[in-house]
């Protein structure tokens, strides 16, 4: 027999058991008051209830008998009684199991039938395992007045949108997924306070953000609100984002129109997959507008959207797509990475030995950069300019090159557009960027003006003034006029180190074009046609020798000539010099 006595002087207030029961360790036998304050006294042991000594409102000295129990084993049912949990406990769990993609088989078939994930397997498969803290969980549309609360907590879970911060490969970074799961992805009053929220928290520490956007746009029907509002415009989650400083990387699959095509489209980098419709206004937006009745999947697919520039970066799926994302936001953890894999394609073999035949420059890329480190952004929009991230000696930078497989490197408006916004994204992130220069300069003629030209452009020149990363420009072959410059950001007084191979040749304009304007009288005063071409070819051999890397550099035109084989150590040895990169405050443009 064992006697439970009073420690302290108290009131017994409650009794908790009665003769006979069965009580495991830990069950609370009586609560006694002292000073108003509730004291619980409990079972150290199991066994059961054969004397209870006092009564509620007895008055306690200290040491009186409380509670005698035989000593023993009780039952497995005792103790999970005993060792249930609380109400509070009780109702938590239900509502955390209830934003599990468990509590929806049926919705989670139906988007594995169609070959998507749910928001929360991509935020699975994006953090770090056990790295990802959640906001705003068990917030549900703000639709209290009109439906049950139970039915908002059961079909409204974090009213549409997962927001959260964790890690990435050691690297911390915040994530937004829109859940199309919960009334089609549309944007609702509860789901802009929690991206206001993460973006505020995100903005503090400087963190990346990775969007994942489906969906519609605004919510018509949160009625708590409704009534309070006019047209709902007074929402600053797109400012919010706009303004964001640190890295915004957006991911797009399924259907995407209105608000969640706007936040996509303020991302510095816009990753897509290949069953992707972006556009800002869907069909109920466009019937509206009297434009007529078209089905989603006619408004802004993926072939249209990767040809027009909108989208950077296509991939197969979702998986691929977080695969790309993560593969940015690595970039900034490349001095970290000391590793290297050597290229295989030979430097030396790049450029052909005939002047005039045109080669790939996505071979020269992948010659000079680590083995399978080749990100290539906006492939397939202003085909005359390649842009993308590579590593060199582990170290990442942008890649900014002209494709002599297009109008001959020509720069059009499409391709100045896209290198200057590549420049502004290098900038903001903090990236050095490498130039490859082989450009007979930028595109003429009546029809390319009414494109913009002049002002498309200029761009390159205002985003190459400002860059404030190191910049290091190779020259491959050609090197003419303004659009050389433009591809040494503005001149070749500008990069931090201008260089070329032995191949490069730089003139005010084209060889020939020079030759034919500069010499027009003098060819045209000789009648023997074999004579006037061989004249015409000794004049543009003679400026071609002029022009010659070798040449060149010998009047400081540039700062050398390299071996082409040690272009990936000079380019290390320069950047190793050129001290700290420091992320710049000014934004990217959407375009």
């Amino acid at each position: 027999m064992k006697t439970i006595k009073a420690e302290n002087p108290a009131i017994v207030s409650e009794i908790r058991v009665v003769l006979g029961d069965e009580i495991a360790a830990g069950t609370v036998l009586l609560v006694t008051e002292l000073m108003k304050m509730q004291h619980e006294i409990r079972a150290d042991e199991s066994g059961v209830v054969t004397a209870l000594h006092v009564s509620p409102g007895d008055e306690l000295r200290g040491g009186e008998p409380l509670v005698s129990l035989e000593p023993g084993e009780v039952s497995l049912q005792v103790k999970q009684q005993e060792q249930g949990l609380r109400l509070e406990f009780s109702e938590f769990e239900a509502r955390m199991a209830g934003l599990a993609d468990s509590s929806r088989s049926q919705a989670v078939a139906k988007r594995q039938q169609n070959g998507g994930r749910t928001a929360r397997e991509n935020i699975e498969d994006l953090f770090d395992p056990g790295s990802f803290t959640e906001y705003g969980a068990l917030a549900v549309a703000a639709q209290r007045t009109k439906r049950p609360l139970v039915d908002l907590q059961s079909r409204t879970q974090g009213d549409g949108i997962i927001c959260g911060t964790g890690t990435v490969n050691g690297r911390a970074v915040a994530a937004m997924a829109v859940d199309y799961m919960v009334l089609a992805g549309t944007q609702g009053y509860n789901h802009h306070r929690k991206m206001d929220r993460l973006i505020e928290r995100a903005g503090r520490d400087d963190l990346p953000i990775v969007l994942f956007a489906e969906g519609g746009g605004g919510r018509p029907n949160d009625y708590d609100v409704a009534p309070l509002v006019v047209a709902g415009l007074n929402v600053p989650s797109f400012r919010n984002f706009a303004a964001h400083r640190g890295p915004k990387i957006g991911i797009a699959a399924g259907m995407c129109f209105a608000g969640n095509a706007a936040m996509f489209g303020l991302c510095n980098v816009r990753i897509a997959t290949d069953n992707s419709w972006i556009g800002m206004g869907g069909p109920a937006m466009i019937e509206g507008g009297g434009l007529g009745s078209v089905k989603p999947q006619e408004i802004g697919p993926s072939e249209t959207q990767k040809a027009n520039g909108v989208i950077d970066l296509l991939r197969q799926d979702e998986a691929g797509a977080v695969a790309a994302a993560k593969a940015l936001l690595g970039l900034s953890a490349a001095k970290a990475c000391p590793q290297e894999t050597a290229p295989v394609i030979p430097l030396r073999s790049v450029v052909p030995a005939d002047r005039s035949r045109a080669y790939d420059m996505r071979q020269a890329i992948e010659a000079l950069a680590d083995a399978d480190s080749f990100l290539e952004l906006r492939r397939d929009f202003g085909q005359g300019m390649i842009t993308g991230f590579v590593r060199i000696k582990g170290q990442a930078y942008g890649i900014l090159a002209n494709n002599p497989l297009h109008l001959g490197g020509a720069i059009d408006a499409p391709a100045g557009d896209k290198g200057a916004r590549f420049l502004q994204l290098c900038d903001a992130w903090g990236l050095p960027v490498v130039t490859l220069c082989d450009t007979p300069g930028f595109m003429v003629g009546p029809a390319i003006e009414e494109t913009g030209q002049v002002a498309h452009i200029s761009r390159l020149f205002l985003a190459g003034a400002h860059f404030g990363q190191p910049l290091v420009t190779v020259i491959l072959r050609k090197a003419y006029g303004l659009g050389a410059m433009a591809m040494a950001g503005g001149g070749f007084d500008r990069p931090h180190y201008c260089c070329a191979w032995p191949t490069g040749e730089v003139g005010a304009m084209g060889l020939e074009g020079a030759v034919k304007l500069g010499h027009r009288d003098h060819l045209a005063a000789i009648s023997d046609p074999v004579a006037r071409e061989a004249e015409y070819q000794r004049l543009v051999a003679e400026l071609y020798q002029n022009g010659s890397a070798l040449n060149a550099a010998s009047l400081l035109e540039f700062d050398a000539v390299i071996d082409p084989a040690l272009t990936r150590e000079e380019i290390a040895r320069v950047i190793a010099a050129s001290g700290p990169t420091i992320p710049s405050d000014r934004y990217v443009d959407a375009w």
